[in-house]
């Protein structure tokens, strides 16, 4: 019967038949060279919507306001970066980081709510 070999080191090691490495630490690092291109990309996305997340949650303790376009810069808010864009019936449109969102005002105000 022939031995499956390592994917990351390949020693021959016994098992399934279907196991691919021989212990978790081969098997970490097999997929963590492969996912590596990708992964800086996704940690600072992920890291702007964090930050715009806790911005929008300190300028909106009680769940609904209003806040200027300015203040939210000065924050580091980053427009650029929503979890969902939300239409209501009526057309108004809002953008959410998660449950946290805002809807455009006129005069460089926008209208902070929390999803339920």
């Amino acid at each position: 019967m022939v031995k499956p070999t390592c994917l990351e080191c390949s020693e021959s090691f016994a098992g399934r038949v279907d196991k691919k490495f021989c212990s978790d630490y081969c098997r970490n690092v097999y997929n963590n060279k492969i996912n590596k291109d990708g992964k800086k990309l996704i940690r600072n996305v992920n890291n702007r919507l964090r930050k715009n997340w806790r911005i929008l949650e300190e300028l909106n303790p009680k769940g609904k306001g209003t806040v200027s376009k300015k203040k939210l810069y000065m924050k580091g808010f980053d427009f650029n970066y929503i979890t969902e864009i939300y239409t209501t019936k009526a057309g108004k449109i809002y953008y959410f980081c998660y449950d946290q969102g805002y809807s455009d005002l006129e005069k460089e105000l926008y209208m902070l709510v929390k999803k339920d």
